[in-house]
C-alpha cells in the first residue's frame, strides 16, 4: 500500500515515515502542499495523511482540489486544531478521517487500515469472466459459483486490494485470522494454490508475500 505524508514538522514527517515503512507501508512525503499537490498527480496512492496548518494553503484547500479533479483516495486530516468549525471543514472538504495532535502511532495505524478497508468496500469486483462477492465472500466465473472457502475468497480481496503491490505473509496471516486464532502458513498455501487455478497471475515472492498482477 502507498501512502502520502504531507506535514510541514520536519520531525513528525519523518517519524510518521519511519513508523509506517516499518509497517510495511510505501511512502512518500512531502513538506508542502504544491510538492504534494505533484505527486499527487505522479502517483496512485492508497491514502492520504494531511496536516491542516501549512505554508502557502491549508490541507483543506489542498484536498478540495484533488477531489475536485476526480481524486477520491481515502485522507485522514492529521490537526492540532479541535474546534467543531474546523472539524466540519475537514469532512466538507472530502476527508474520510480526522486525528487531532499529538498523533498516538498505534491509533494511527488502526485508522488508517479502517479507511482503506471502506476504500476498497465495493460489493461486487469484476476480473475478467469472473466476480468476487466481497459481501458473500463468493467466486463467480461466469455467473456460476466457485467452491472456494471464505478464507482463500478474503485473501483474493486482499491480493485485489493491493492493486498489483506485493502483500506480505505477515499482512495475510492478520487479516485471515484473529488474534485468538494460530495462522497456518500451510493453509496460506493451500488458498493460493487454488486461487491460482483460476487467477494464474498471482505470484510467489519467495519469503516476503504474494501480489496479483
Amino acid at each position: 500500500m502507498k501512502l502520502l505524508i504531507l506535514e510541514d514538522d520536519r520531525l513528525l514527517n519523518e517519524t510518521l515515515e519511519d513508523f509506517l515503512e516499518e509497517e510495511g507501508f510505501e511512502v512518500f512525503t512531502a513538506l508542502d502542499p504544491y510538492t504534494a499537490h505533484d505527486l499527487a498527480y505522479e502517483n496512485r496512492f492508497d491514502c492520504y495523511l494531511f496536516d491542516v496548518n501549512l505554508p502557502y494553503e491549508s490541507g483543506f484547500n489542498l484536498l478540495e482540489k484533488l477531489r475536485q479533479s476526480g481524486d477520491k483516495t481515502p485522507t485522514i486530516f492529521l490537526t492540532s486544531r479541535d474546534d467543531k468549525a474546523s472539524l466540519i471543514a475537514g469532512f466538507d472538504s472530502g476527508a474520510d478521517d480526522y486525528m487531532k495532535k499529538p498523533i498516538d502511532l498505534d491509533e494511527l495505524l488502526m485508522r488508517i487500515r479502517a479507511v482503506l478497508r471502506r476504500g476498497f468496500k465495493q460489493d461486487k469486483i469484476v476480473v475478467g469472466d469472473y466476480t468476487v462477492d466481497s459481501n458473500a465472500k463468493q467466486v463467480y466465473y461466469q455467473n456460476q459459483p466457485l467452491n472456494i472457502t471464505i478464507k482463500a475468497v478474503e485473501l483474493l480481496l486482499l491480493l485485489l486490494s493491493a492493486k498489483g503491490e506485493i502483500v506480505q505473509t505477515a499482512t495475510i496471516e492478520e487479516h485471515l485470522w484473529h488474534s485468538n486464532e494460530e495462522a497456518s502458513l500451510g493453509a496460506i498455501r493451500v488458498y493460493i494454490t487454488t486461487l491460482k487455478k483460476h487467477f494464474p497471475t498471482i505470484e510467489n515472492i519467495r519469503g516476503i508475500g504474494y501480489r496479483l498482477l
